[in-house]
């Protein structure tokens, strides 16, 4: 329940709505409950009763005081269906206005959560249901708002009013239409916490077959090239047919929840109206306290029906909030300091002092890590699948936070600088380049505020794009399909690039960041990149010979260590790690680059 209080809680942020919202709720109430009574009078006022059984009074007699009593009846009706018609709208109007601010409270939350929060709570949780978080669970909060917290007022109220006016009118009727409250209220709350349970099992799986629907999407390529559509169909079938199963029972008990009540409902009418048209034709019971009793009975119809719903409104918010609320109660283990100061332009200066990092339980990731890396020095870092060569670059930019040790720059532990300013300084090229829906001119650009056309056609010429960018038909504004689809490897690759040389930081990390291009290209990236990092503090994650000969240090890990360091001649020196890395690794690359290079070389000459 304590779910259901926090979602109260965010509609109590808008007082004047959720005020509006029930007084109209109440007045419409109000006015409801005047109608049955009105229409009793109306019909005491038209029929009699003497010896002879019932009879409609004569008008000519009773032209008078009848005629006039019956007319101000009458007006008095229409007023106030006309009171309830705006009452309901108002409640509409309000009802809904409130729940599409929850709702819209809760995606902004929920968005901002998920920006925030370290690499490490997105290693874990599946996109897939991240999103049906942000999609179902908050629509399962905001018809909370709309129908339960709203409506079971409506509920609450005729549940204990009406019997209360049915007593009395008639305390025999009433007695009687009560025989079946208690089976109502026991099978209410056995349906209530068994729909809870149903739900948060519904919501679970719908997020799983969300999670399958997004990874079939995103890996298409993948499925296409491996003629697996048969595997993944039946994969994603198995899960949607495990969801309407479910969606199915909780839909069932549902339904058969309201045909009970439905049922309860209709034994009780029977029964109240044999024994209420005995009490009238006995004379013990006027014909409009019968009439009334039965529009009474049932505007109570309403709460019993609607039970069904708003039991399933609360059980389904109870489970949608508890998923949405695990999410918004993360602790994300990177959190800024609150006094944390903002990074000017930093110059550079990198050092890692005992650093230690472990993802969760598992074996520690980095052990006792040492480096000092100074401004315009370019440092290679090598090492096998798992050695710790990506956790090193992902702990300067804090995607994660060390769990020993310190990371410095400048002197100063970057843990003591705002987020954002730490981010600014520190450039990333990522070897799974990641491209937006936008134009080219968009892409470059994105995350530089106040950027000029001629600022990112500088940086396009800078990553050797621009000449292939203007030859497509809308230039710049060339559109780029999701994830980049219309461009090729090299060139979301050297887009990528441009993105990080029109940031302009102090420190530049390429994770392996020309392993998608050729020869050629490489060495045209690697000629403009010598002028962008002068002056910059520069790590590579590479594989390319290139890069690594002309490191200022070259770092190999193994198993979270540095096994080795220093220039490469140094390391083939010492016949180790490094030498066999170039052994098997590096020099073939280097007989490639000759033999690419050598038609170069002839037909500079024979034109010389």
């Amino acid at each position: 329940m304590a779910e259901l209080w926090r979602i109260i809680g965010m509609a109590g942020r808008y007082p004047v709505r959720l005020t509006l919202a029930y007084a109209t709720a109440l007045a419409a109430i109000g006015f409801s409950l005047a109608l049955p009574q009105l229409f009793g009078r109306a019909i005491d006022t038209m029929v009699v009763h003497d010896d002879n059984g019932l009879s409609i009074r004569d008008f000519d007699l009773a032209f008078g005081l009848s005629f006039d009593s019956v007319l101000f009846l009458g007006i008095g009706i229409l007023a106030v269906s006309l009171g309830r018609g705006f009452c309901d709208f108002g409640r509409t109007y309000t009802t809904e206005s409130l729940s599409q601010k929850v709702s819209f409270d809760c995606r902004n939350l929920l968005y901002d959560k998920l920006q925030n929060v370290s690499f490490a709570f997105h290693d874990k949780e599946h996109t897939g249901d991240l999103m049906s978080r942000a999609t179902a669970d908050v629509e399962a909060m905001r018809r909370f708002v709309n129908l339960g917290m709203i409506r079971s007022l409506d509920v609450v109220v005729r549940i204990l009013a009406i019997p209360v006016i049915l007593f009395l009118v008639n305390w025999q009727l009433a007695l009687v239409s009560m025989i079946f409250v208690p089976a109502i209220i026991l099978r209410s709350t056995f349906v209530m916490r068994a729909l809870r349970r149903k739900w948060l099992h519904v919501q679970e799986v719908m997020g799983e077959s969300v999670t399958v629907l997004q990874e079939n999407l995103a890996g298409i390529h993948v499925v296409k090239a491996f003629a697996s559509e048969n595997y993944e169909r039946r994969k994603y079938n198995r899960k949607a047919e495990e969801l309407r199963v479910e969606y199915y029972d909780a839909e069932r008990m549902q339904g058969t929840n309201s045909s009970w009540m439905t049922l309860y409902f209709t034994f009780a009418l029977g029964l109240i109206l044999w024994l209420g048209g005995w009490l009238v034709i006995e004379g013990r019971l006027a014909p409009g306290e019968l009439a009334m009793f039965f529009l009474f009975l049932n505007q109570l119809t309403f709460p019993i029906r609607a039970s069904a719903q708003i039991i399933n409104t609360f059980s389904r918010a109870i489970s949608s909030g508890q998923r949405l609320f695990n999410v918004l109660d993360t602790v994300s283990p990177v959190v800024e300091k609150p006094n944390a100061a903002a990074l000017g332009r930093a110059n550079g200066h990198v050092r890692f002092e005992n650093v230690g990092f472990a993802y969760e339980a598992r074996s520690p990731a980095l052990r006792k890590v040492d480096l000092d890396a100074r401004p315009g020095q370019v440092t290679a870092i090598l090492g096998a699948p798992g050695s710790g060569k990506t956790t090193v670059v992902n702990l300067l930019p804090r995607f994660y936070d060390v769990t020993r040790g310190k990371i410095t720059i400048d002197g100063d532990d970057i843990r003591d600088f705002t987020l954002q300013s730490l981010r600014h300084n520190v450039g990333i090229v990522h070897q799974d380049v990641y491209l937006f829906s936008a134009s080219i001119r968009d892409n470059i650009a994105y995350g530089v505020t106040g950027a000029t056309p001629a600022d990112v056609e500088r940086a396009a010429r800078v990553a050797q794009l621009h000449d292939q960018i203007m030859s497509l038909p809308g230039g710049y504004d060339t559109w780029v399909g999701e994830r980049g689809t219309t461009l090729s490897g090299g060139q979301r690759q050297r887009l990528s690039i441009a993105r990080t040389i029109l940031l302009d930081p102090p420190v530049l990390i390429l994770d392996d960041s020309t392993s998608s291009v050729d020869v050629e290209t490489e060495r045209q990236i690697h000629r403009a990149m010598v002028e962008v990092m002068k002056g910059r503090t520069t790590f590579v994650i590479a594989h390319r010979l290139s890069t690594v000969r002309e490191a200022d240090q070259i770092l190999v890990l193994d198993k979270g260590l540095i096994a080795e360091e220093g220039t490469h001649s140094e390391l083939i020196g010492k016949g180790g790690i490094y030498h066999s890395i170039y052994e098997l690794q590096l020099r073939p690359q280097e007989e490639v680059l000759l033999e690419a290079a050598l038609p170069a070389m002839i037909d500079g000459r024979a034109t010389a």
